[in-house]
């Protein structure tokens, strides 16, 4: 397949190296807490791999960022989904880079991300059932040079390899109501604990465990306030991070489902008409998530652009289901049986429409932003 040499290419030109040493590696024991995968992307420079190369960075830009998370999932889907959490967070946190330096945010926990080749882990809202996507998993509580933080996150990728934390937070205001932030924290900050939360095989090696702060103190320069717009729109902070969570996060499946087609492929079961529908309804899925790459990286990074984000998720994901399904069937009941790695991968692959926004909750916002109003999520 044309576009997979071309995210493989792309994965060696960033991580050189790293896909070699993942294939010398059972998906299995790629696939266990504790693996050799994150220790791998470290080394191999994959923290830094979306941040500009005027930080020292690596600089890929979304395009690239997509293929090489579609590779590193081809291998280790666990690892492209943990080191999602890392990227679209350095992304977001690094396309508003001149205002957080001239706002006075802690710089030097930025550029340890390089320097130190530091992993970022996300403790937004994700995963709380009957609670809105942008409500705030912590709690602050002002004191003297800042806020004392409590609350949790589960499940939380990165848990155990994290080296920062960021979370949505509510800040109290005078009024009695409340703000939102987003907090920056070391992970060996007071009061941070990590507890077992994640029991399903799939996906094992994410580490998505629960954190938890307790009373956790964060200063003032940790913080970065954001807010809705006047008709419920999120801020720049907020956008272009969903803009970025939703292609990579969808990369990620796109490459576990990549990996049932090319057992298929290189067995050749199936007839040509089969295959040849594997691959169209595959490159479907990768044309929908390349064209939010190329929106960004043209500037679109608004409102506008995040709904056509969440479009392209939603229809990659549909393409997707129906992929590795055909694929599996393709394959026959003896490579089921023969070896764990496909009903794995089967079963990893449905893990996207796990991820928020829900089908359900996005259908009331879609309907009022396709009447012209701005999209809203909650």
């Amino acid at each position: 397949m044309r576009s997979l040499d071309a995210a493989r290419a792309s994965c060696e030109e960033f991580l050189p190296g790293l896909q070699d040493k993942l294939a010398a590696v059972p998906l299995t024991e790629l696939e266990q807490p504790g693996s050799s995968s994150l220790d791998l992307f470290r080394a191999a420079g994959g923290a830094r791999l979306v941040v500009p190369t005027s930080y020292s960075g690596s600089g890929a830009n979304p395009l690239q960022a997509l293929q090489v998370t579609r590779a590193l999932a081809l291998r280790a889907p666990s690892l492209a989904v943990a080191t999602t959490m890392h990227h679209f967070s350095v992304a977001t946190l690094f396309t508003l880079a001149e205002s957080l330096q001239s706002s006075g945010v802690e710089w030097a926990l930025l550029e340890g991300i390089c320097s130190q080749n530091l992993l970022v882990a996300s403790g937004f809202a994700e995963g709380r059932p009957s609670q809105g996507i942008l409500a705030p998993t912590m709690r602050a509580r002002e004191t003297e040079g800042g806020y004392l933080i409590n609350g949790s996150k589960k499940p939380c990728s990165l848990s155990q390899s994290m080296d920062l934390l960021t979370a949505s937070t509510a800040l109290p205001r005078a009024d009695g109501g409340s703000d939102m932030a987003v907090l920056l924290v070391p992970r060996q900050a007071e009061g941070i604990t990590v507890h077992p939360f994640w029991s399903s095989f799939a996906l094992a090696g994410a580490e998505s465990d629960e954190v938890r702060l307790t009373d956790v103190f964060v200063d003032e320069r940790q913080l970065m306030r954001t807010e809705l717009g006047d008709a419920g729109e999120l801020d720049q902070l907020q956008t272009v991070g969903f803009i970025w969570f939703e292609l990579l996060i969808s990369a990620s499946y796109l490459g576990i489902v990549t990996g049932l087609v090319e057992r298929v492929l290189s067995s050749g079961r199936g007839s040509d008409s089969d295959r040849a529908q594997l691959i169209t309804r595959l490159e479907t899925a990768n044309l929908l998530l390349e064209g939010v790459a190329r929106m960004v990286m043209d500037g679109e990074a608004g409102n506008e652009a995040l709904g056509k984000a969440l479009l392209a998720r939603y229809g990659a994901q549909d393409a997707l289901a129906e992929t590795a399904h055909r694929a599996a069937e393709a394959l026959g009941g003896m490579a089921f049986i023969s070896s764990s790695d496909v009903a794995y991968l089967t079963a990893a692959a449905q893990g996207l429409s796990f991820h928020p926004p829900s089908r359900a909750s996005f259908a009331g916002p879609l309907l009022e932003h396709t009447a012209g109003r701005p999209l809203r999520l909650s």
